[in-house]
């Protein structure tokens, strides 16, 4: 599991204190991580540590038995492996929206301005793989284009894929719009309008086998609410 939200990976709650563990697809990084510095400053006490990465293994890490209070997911057909294990705690509920970009790097210097574009054979692309929702979301958007890009590579999540363009290794990923946005500007964002064709929506669940069932209740209330809801926008995301 990755490491709470105060701390290194070694850190240990102090004597007392209760951690909540969630599980979150890897887009959702950088809002949840300042979500759960709000949540720790409300409940007294309470450490959040989050496991972020592909929401199709986070589900699996789920089903075989993780401990974990909070799963949300980048698509509802990974809660359904969730949901159809038996492992929500009631029904799931959609609380964002997301949607691709291209990302490419500052000054777009291959001139990337379309989905077409990603076929030029001199062009590195990176993508997710195909079980991940970002991958999903792009085998959706060359369903509806018939056009297939040829990446140098298929990462395990979104973030991976950002990786890659920022740091020179690639010319192009298809990542979400608010990956983009995270960088600060390290990559550029190429809207285009297949990406319609292939909106994420993000589930939230606190799952039965809690460790904290009340907290992971009380997460999930904050996420759903009016401050989570504004700070999930600001990062770019849709209204549910």
């Amino acid at each position: 599991m990755a490491a709470g939200c105060g701390g290194g990976g070694s850190s240990q709650p102090a004597g007392g204190s209760k951690t909540l563990t969630v599980s979150a697809a890897a887009s959702l990084t950088d809002v949840f991580g300042r979500l759960g510095k709000a949540f720790e400053q409300q409940n007294p006490g309470t450490s959040v540590r989050f496991n972020y990465g592909g929401s199709s293994d986070l589900a699996q890490q789920i089903v075989n038995g993780a401990p974990v209070d909070v799963f949300a997911a980048a698509n509802t057909s990974t809660m359904d492996t969730v949901t159809k294990a038996g492992q929500a705690a009631g029904q799931p509920s959609v609380f964002v929206t997301n949607k691709l970009q291209i990302a490419v790097p500052p000054g777009n210097p291959k001139g990337v301005h379309s989905f077409a574009d990603l076929t030029k054979p001199d062009l590195k692309v990176v993508v997710c793989a195909a079980q991940v929702p970002c991958g999903s979301a792009t085998k959706s958007v060359e369903k509806a284009t018939g056009l297939t890009p040829k990446p140098v590579s298929e990462e395990a999540d979104v973030r991976s894929v950002l990786s890659k363009v920022s740091t020179g290794d690639a010319d192009a990923g298809l990542v979400y719009v608010t990956d983009v946005r995270s960088t600060g500007g390290k990559v550029t964002g190429v809207d285009f309008p297949e990406a319609a064709q292939a909106i994420n929506k993000y589930p939230i669940a606190a799952l039965k086998n809690a460790a904290q069932p009340d907290l992971a209740a009380k997460f999930v209330a904050l996420v759903r609410g009016p401050e989570g809801q504004r700070a999930l926008q600001d990062a770019g995301f849709g209204s549910p």
